[in-house]
């Protein structure tokens, strides 16, 4: 482990040079922040500011970072999940002077360990994904939370968390439901998360997806991103839901729909998309089909009972890279792939850089109008702006060269006119 205590810790600092050419790679893919860096970096919106960042280490996220230090700001880096760090992103930020701590396969206790160094920045605005770092600044380290303006949170879990929180009255600073913005969950969690989790199941596992019975569980944004590529991989996908109008959501996309009981004993491959615990536990993994896939592409590793597999498989084996045989009883093999974390992230290198585009720039603008206006803010969780939300969209139409229609003066009369009728 290559460590200078103070400054940053990452697997390996000579492979930062690897580390640039994707980083490079992913710029030429993110205009929309390209060009707010550009703009940024001359009015300095962030100066004087010390943001605290706990997010996945991806090359996307390396361009949110130096775009987040050219718009004037200190910042301190961590990553939000053990497996997800690309550790030569991580060295190229290191290499690049920016205080990062993060890499590939930290256990619970070095993971937490990162976010502590991070709060010791004392910082006046945090950056979350599945809101670990609130979390842990509000329960283990609360005297940080009075230096602290107001937060963003990039995933739905986190906001799902950090909604409950504010109901509870236990938040104590305001937070940005960055993930609720139109130009996030519409575009990152479905086109996004559906494309990378694909890529880590073929990563992991290499089989033809045609033909197979493909279980999603869950069918909000995720999901639905999910079953999209996996059906035109010519999958059978089948959902299994707790949401009735998200399940006939599924039925009316000609989609199968089931209960996981059902599906178990039927499914190829399986992935969850839920946020909620044990969704796939003991009695799915005695009835599935010898050579079973599994898999978790929500934010914690808790929708799969891994406790419970192990407890009645009669052995295991790493049989590829992020790819687990569990034998059991009967001598069917299961196959759990990334250890049930994200296999998009753990598995594949996380969602393409162009979604990730308009995802980053919210978040930016975001921690831009909480420096703004962070005292005169309650704490409890906002949501993006309309109009944040169709600034973004426009200018992303713009930078892939599409135009689109204006209402006319009358038009825009007539909008508002209910006097008018047949």
């Amino acid at each position: 482990m290559e460590c200078v205590t103070e400054k940053y810790k990452v697997a390996d600092i000579g492979l930062a040079a690897a580390g640039r050419l994707k980083i490079e790679w992913a710029e030429s893919r993110m205009p929309v922040l390209m060009a707010l860096r550009e703009k940024f970096s001359k009015t300095k919106p962030l100066k004087g500011m010390r943001v605290a960042g706990c997010l996945h280490v991806t090359k996307e996220t390396a361009v949110l970072v130096e775009t987040i230090v050219a718009a004037g700001a200190e910042l301190c880096w961590s990553g939000c999940n053990p497996l997800s760090t690309q550790d030569d992103v991580a060295a190229a930020l290191a290499k690049n002077s920016i205080p990062i701590f993060a890499w590939h396969g930290m256990n619970t206790e070095e993971f937490y360990w990162c976010i502590d160094k991070c709060i010791d920045f004392n910082p006046t605005l945090t950056l979350d994904d599945g809101a670990d770092l609130i979390f842990f600044i509000h329960d283990k380290r609360p005297e940080a939370c009075a230096e602290v303006l107001g937060g963003t949170e990039e995933t739905t879990t986190g906001v799902h968390r950090l909604r409950a929180m504010a109901d509870d009255g236990k938040l104590r600073y305001p937070v940005m439901a960055v993930n609720d913005a139109e130009t996030k969950w519409d575009f990152d969690n479905v086109y996004g998360t559906g494309q990378s989790s694909l890529d880590g199941i073929l990563r992991a596992t290499s089989v033809l997806l045609a033909g197979k019975n493909f279980v999603v569980a869950g069918y909000g944004h995720c999901g639905k991103g999910v079953s999209m590529r996996a059906k035109g991989a010519g999958a059978n996908v089948i959902a299994t839901e707790v949401k009735s109008t998200a399940a006939l959501k599924a039925v009316l996309e000609g989609i199968q729909v089931m209960t996981m009981d059902e599906a178990a004993s039927i499914g190829d491959v399986f992935i969850t998309a839920t946020g909620m615990k044990d969704v796939i536990r003991k009695c799915h993994f005695e009835s599935m089909k010898d050579g079973a896939i599994i898999c978790n592409t929500g934010h914690y590793d808790c929708e799969i009972n891994i406790d419970e597999l192990e407890e009645i498989a009669v052995s295991s084996r790493t049989v590829r890279p992020n790819n687990e045989e569990y034998v059991l009883p009967n001598g069917n093999r299961i196959y759990l792939l990334a250890k049930g974390r994200l296999v998009n992230l753990a598995a594949a290198e996380g969602h393409p850089s162009e979604v990730m585009d308009m995802s980053f720039a919210n978040q930016l603008l975001a921690l831009i109008h909480i420096a703004e206006n962070g005292r005169d803010l309650d704490n409890k969780v906002y949501d993006i702006s309309s109009e944040q939300d169709q600034d973004l969209a426009k200018l992303k139409l713009k930078t892939i060269g599409i135009s689109i229609d204006k209402l006319t003066e009358d038009q825009i009369r007539y909008s508002s006119d209910y006097s008018a009728g047949t």
